[in-house]
């Protein structure tokens, strides 16, 4: 086992070669997007048509349904984290067919993509409406973007794999 020292020292070589950046956590933000976009896009896109109605367990959500909320919560969160307009997409239901959902969730990574290209640092202290009418600061929209994509994808890597489709992170290149 590695003593804490040591691997403080890994991090520290690892990181040493770092370029600083002026606004890390937006810049951070968008680093992810295309990668997570790539992912949750491929692993939609892989489940097939007939089983966008499979639910796991009788509590949880369907397929469509996780689909749908994917999409909602990429506009909330990007609208939210980059003080863009509203979107007006029309809000997707869970019965939508699946090529509905697919364009739907590929215009509302575009809306993601599009209001985060202009954020930086400067307003992450600036308090926005989080769920409930409960006031937070800017920076909680970016981490819970950041964090919801990992969820989501996990998610729907899950319902592949129940299915017996391997998710895209799990494919040979």
């Amino acid at each position: 086992m590695r003593s804490f020292y040591s691997v403080l020292a890994l991090c520290l070589v690892a990181t040493a070669g770092v370029a600083q950046t002026k606004n890390p956590v937006s810049s951070v933000v968008k680093e992810i997007l295309p990668r997570q976009t790539k992912n949750i896009e491929a692993a939609v896109d892989l489940m097939p048509a007939d089983k966008f109605s499979y639910r796991p367990t009788e509590g949880q959500m369907t397929f469509g349904h996780l689909v749908a909320h994917i999409i909602g919560s990429n506009y909330t969160f990007c609208q939210k984290a980059s003080d863009a307009q509203p979107s007006k997409a029309e809000e997707p239901k869970e019965t939508d067919s699946k090529e509905k959902l697919v364009a739907a969730l590929k215009a509302s990574f575009d809306y993601c993509a599009a209001s985060l290209e202009k954020t930086d640092d400067s307003k992450l202290g600036d308090t926005i409406q989080a769920f409930g009418g409960k006031e937070a600061p800017r920076a909680w929209a970016f981490i819970a973007l950041a964090s919801s994509w990992a969820d989501h994808y996990a998610a729907a890597a899950q319902y592949l794999r129940l299915n017996g489709i391997l998710p895209p992170t799990a494919q040979k290149k």
